[in-house]
């Protein structure tokens, strides 16, 4: 793991590369939510078991976390979404293959936003803990891109996850014109079960097993 910047770009992209001993020539972005930052134990713990199986890995920094080291986005979706525009093209110049985003809450809708824009951008989309509405609230439903997404899409979601019920998700996936998949995480909230100083040992490799299957097998 190297500290990774490029400042050639506005935004630029900061963060953390993973490089692999093996590589299987594709690399994965993945970024973070509305309250945390690359260094989010999600991440991390996420990063390692991509590594061992080949792909290049990028943690990066949105660009409002860049710019705020606390607090929430205010406002900077369109620069956020850019931002991953950047960090996209950066990791393009380390490797050879596909190249797949993937973002928890927050960093995951602008992904799939981001996605919805651009559907040549990326191989694949994996959203960890998609915010389909905000808790107590699913009449606010944030699917007004999904129809316009045509990037396969893996989901992992936390049945217990207060921003959107399992129910709900699969009602939403059915607008999506793509190949999709959900990966439930039984009794999991939104973290996923990284909060504090909990951490779901198996979930890393649950994830990883049904990623490779998913885009690189089928």
């Amino acid at each position: 793991m190297l500290p990774f910047a490029d400042a050639s770009t506005d935004p630029a992209v900061r963060g953390f590369c993973h490089k692999p001993d093996n590589s299987n020539g594709d690399g994965l972005v993945l970024t973070h939510g509305a309250g945390s930052n690359c260094n989010a134990p999600l991440l991390l713990a996420l990063a390692e078991p991509f590594t061992c199986e080949g792909f290049t890995v990028l943690r990066c920094d949105l660009p409002f976390r860049q710019t705020h080291p606390h607090g929430p986005p205010f406002g900077n979706a369109v620069r956020d979404r850019d931002g991953l525009r950047n960090a996209v093209a950066a990791l393009r110049k380390h490797v050879s293959g596909r190249i797949f985003l993937a973002g928890h809450s927050y960093g995951g809708r602008q992904a799939s936003m981001l996605a919805a824009e651009d559907s040549t951008l990326i191989a694949g989309l994996m959203l960890l803990s998609y915010p389909l509405h905000p808790p107590r609230k699913p009449e606010q439903r944030r699917v007004q891109h999904l129809p316009g997404l045509h990037t396969s899409v893996l989901f992992v979601h936390g049945t217990r996850d207060p921003f959107g019920l399992t129910e709900e998700l699969e009602l939403a996936m059915k607008l999506i014109p793509a190949k999709t998949r959900l990966l439930q995480v039984e009794g999991a909230g939104h973290d996923l079960g990284f909060k504090g100083k909990s951490r779901n040992e198996v979930l890393p490799a649950e994830v990883v097993a049904q990623f490779v299957e998913f885009f690189l097998e089928n």
